[in-house]
Formats: C-alpha cells, structure tokens, sequence
C-alpha cells in the first residue's frame, strides 16, 4: 500500500490538540494520514525522519527549526491577530468550528501554495456507486437518496452527490454555501492535480452523511459530458476514503446510461399510475435497444411508502431517518444482506 500525505497539527494546547484528533478520527474525505502533536519536540524529532506535506502549527509552536524543515505548506493556526514575523504564512482562526478549519486548510492546500505534491491513488476495497434514478417525477427519489445516505453514514463513509439541475439544497437546509459541485467541476477541466483536497474543501456534512453542495445554475449539469462525471467519480474511488456514493440522478445528465454503467446497483422509485408505468416500459425498452442488459439487471424497483414533512433545515434530515421511510431503508437493506 502507498504510504499517504501527512497532514500534522501542533498545538500546545493540549486540550484543543486532542479535541482535535478526535474529530479527525471521524473525518472520511481528508486524503491525508493525520498526526496531531501537543509539543514542538515531539513535531521536530517526527519530521525528521517523516515528510510532512501539510501543517496546521500553533503560533506559541513554531520556531525556526520547523520553518526550516521540509514541509510541504505550512498554516499558521491563529489566537486572532498573527504576529510579526509568520506574516508569510496563511493562517486559520482556531476558535471556530472544528469543520470550517478542516476546510480552510484543504482550501489553502489546494491553492497549491508552496507544494507541488500529487495526492497519492489508495489501495482499498472496492468503493460501492448507488445510483438512484426513476424516468417518474414525484416519486421521493431525492427524499430516499438522503435518507439511505443518512442511514449508510451511521456505519460507513458515505458521499452523496446530487445530479439534479436544480435542486433546491440551499431552501431545503436553510444555508447557502460558498462553494458548490460546479466549482469542483471548474477545477476539474482546469486539470487540477489537487482535485479530491479541493473537494475536500468544498465536503459537507449532516448526520455524518458527507455531501457535496449541489450545482446553483442547471447549465453546469446540463453542458457537463458523461465522461467528466466517469472521471470525477474515479478520482473519488482512486484518492478519497469513501465506502459509499450514492448518485442523485436526474434526466439532465448527458448520456445518463453511461453514468449508469459506474453504478453497482441502482434504485428505481415508481408509481402505478398508467402514466409512470408507461414511461418506465419507454426507459427500459430504450437500454434493450441500446443493449445494456448490464443497466437493467442492477436495477431494483421501489415502491415507496408515502412520506409527508413539512420541516426545512437540520429538522427535514432528522425526520427522515425516523420517519416510515427510513423503517422501510433499513428493512430493504436488512434484506438485501441476507440476500446476500
């Protein structure tokens, strides 16, 4: 296995330091190996014998001796005002939430300042690609991505990533977001060599299920070619920690039975109208034509029970996970491990 990228963090806090590494721990779309250190020593005597490519160092931490060492990027982390002396380095407020400092380093990192390290392609067990997609509208295909997403994070690392070309996130949370899924695609086609950092930068998190904001206009869905969207999700399966991506499809992406081939499996919502069972034969009848059986046989089919939340924000995700709906997710996927 190759060894990764360190990313260190120094502080003489020690209880800040280990508050810290705990959160870490829990982190899945870092692409670093994390060390946390509460001694400029115990920093020093480590890179020594280690290459470190990111650090996050206190200022009552650093000293000339780790200036001089050979790190890729270093951060200041910040009481508020830097001193004299550490102007020439980015530096991060430490008193904010441990997520947005994650994500301020990331983003620094992936600027590229000061480094010109490559994230390193891991060797891991197959990543699963979930795929939810229906030809019918109204079928709580959003709903249920979310809320088997959500049940999948409890136990493993998890990404949901919606394809829709207008979702409606920033209502249905209540938050905006400073940068989205476009953005990773605009770093994408400028062949950056820090993708999965940047998307890193970008990751949010509910319920422990990570997710990257959705695009904001539909043009970066729509001019999006079914091979950005392949080789977006194989540097997610290459370089990230991810066990799980879960797929929010809609009819806006190009060629979408292409994107459906990287799927391992596929979830189906439908109805039984005469109008929804019509447009699902179409669909089927068109991979027929197209001769993708493969498609077909990962298709499962869903009926699902009738969901009413009037909630927005943090309240709309917690309902769903105890709701019907998320008995009727974890009953499908008891009996799907049976199935074996």
């Amino acid at each position: 296995m190759s060894e990764r990228n360190i990313f260190a963090v120094c502080d003489l806090d020690v209880d800040y330091a280990y508050h810290f590494m705990e959160y870490l721990s829990k982190k899945k779309n870092i692409p670093f190996e994390v060390r946390v250190f509460t001694s400029a020593a115990g920093f020093r005597e480590y890179v020594k014998e280690h290459p470190v490519e990111l650090l996050l160092i206190s200022e009552k931490a650093m000293n000339s001796e780790i200036r001089e060492a050979k790190i890729g990027q270093i951060l200041i982390l910040s009481d508020g005002v830097v001193s004299k002396g550490y102007e020439e380095y980015p530096s991060i407020y430490k008193y904010q939430s441990s997520n947005q400092v994650i994500r301020e380093a990331l983003e620094h990192y992936g600027d590229g300042v000061g480094t010109t390290a490559q994230t390193l392609k891991l060797e891991k067990k197959k990543m699963e690609v979930i795929g939810v997609y229906s030809p019918v509208g109204r079928t709580m295909k959003t709903t249920f991505a979310l809320t088997l997403g959500q049940i999948l994070a409890k136990k493993r690392a998890c990404l949901y990533l919606n394809l829709e070309a207008c979702s409606g996130f920033e209502y249905l949370l209540e938050r905006s977001f400073d940068q989205t899924l476009g953005d990773l695609l605009y770093y994408q086609r400028l062949g950056s060599e820090q993708l999965i950092t940047k998307m890193g930068s970008i990751v949010q998190s509910v319920n422990n299920l990570d997710y990257l904001p959705p695009v904001l206009s539909m043009e970066d869905i729509q001019s999006t070619t079914a091979q950005e969207w392949i080789s977006l999700l194989q540097q997610i399966i290459d370089y990230s920690n991810y066990d799980v991506v879960i797929l929010d499809l809609s009819d806006s992406v190009s060629q979408l039975y292409k994107v459906l081939e990287q799927c391992t499996r596929i979830y189906m919502p439908i109805r039984a109208d005469p109008v929804s069972q019509a447009k699902i034969h179409q669909f089927e009848h068109t991979l027929q034509v197209w001769e993708k059986q493969m498609v077909l046989d990962r298709i499962r089919k869903i009926k699902l029970p009738y969901h009413r939340n009037s909630k927005t924000g943090i309240g709309y995700m917690d309902d769903l996970v105890w709701s019907e709906l998320g008995d009727y997710v974890r009953e499908m996927l008891r009996t799907e491990r049976e199935d074996g």
